[in-house]
């Protein structure tokens, strides 16, 4: 989390353990009782390190996983804090997850609009985050993974500065290279003023040849 002490070491705490528990898997896991178990482990770790490390106190860390079924027919999202996951399917972006941020419920509510959270004042004050509390709720989503899919997570650092219809625009102009759309993304976003982290991971399901 930007602006607090030792977010890097949150968050890299938070990669490392979430990546731990999902690579360990086990026979024909319950994909979704497996997020759950790394989110909360991930949430432990970096509990347990900033009550015992006076520079870490206070520390936390947003966190968006993505994942699939052993089979690939099927994808699962983990979110806790206002990083996003987003689908690009038939030229239509899909916002996957919902910010843990106390102006959200605003936009949910039709009160202000989507690119009126990027100038809200209170746009950064997020409501659930990894670390800061013994425990955490992570939403879960889960859908049918198709031939063509375009999934981004990314941090509020990008989607702070462009807009769904720009971020539309650049996964529809990638030419379905997923690090050279990342790469374009981080670009058009550090051109926009970039006055945050930005970070951007794209994952194309390609067709079988």
């Amino acid at each position: 989390m930007g602006g607090h002490a030792a977010g890097e070491i949150a968050s890299r705490i938070t990669a490392e353990k979430v990546e731990e528990i999902l690579s360990q898997g086990g026979p024909e896991p319950n994909t979704e009782e497996l997020l759950q178990l790394a989110v909360q482990a991930a949430n432990a770790s970096v509990h347990e390190t900033q009550k015992l490390q006076a520079e870490c106190r206070g520390m936390g860390s947003t966190l968006t996983v993505l994942t699939f079924s052993g089979e690939g027919d099927r994808y699962y999202v983990a979110q806790v804090g206002d990083s996003r996951a987003y689908l690009l399917r038939g030229g239509i972006l899909t916002q996957l997850t919902q910010d843990h941020s106390l102006v959200w419920p605003l936009y949910a509510s039709g009160i202000i609009s989507k690119d009126d959270i990027s100038r809200n004042p209170r746009k950064n004050l997020i409501t659930r985050s990894i670390g800061t509390q013994p425990s955490v709720d992570a939403d879960l989503h889960a859908g049918e993974a198709l031939e063509g899919d375009l999934f981004l997570l990314c941090s509020d650092g990008l989607t702070d500065v462009l807009s769904d219809e720009d971020i539309s625009r650049v996964l529809s102009n990638g030419r379905r290279n997923p690090g050279h759309m990342a790469q374009l993304l981080v670009a058009a976003a550090n051109e926009g003023g970039g006055p945050d982290n930005i970070t951007a991971v794209v994952i194309y399901l390609a067709p079988e040849r």
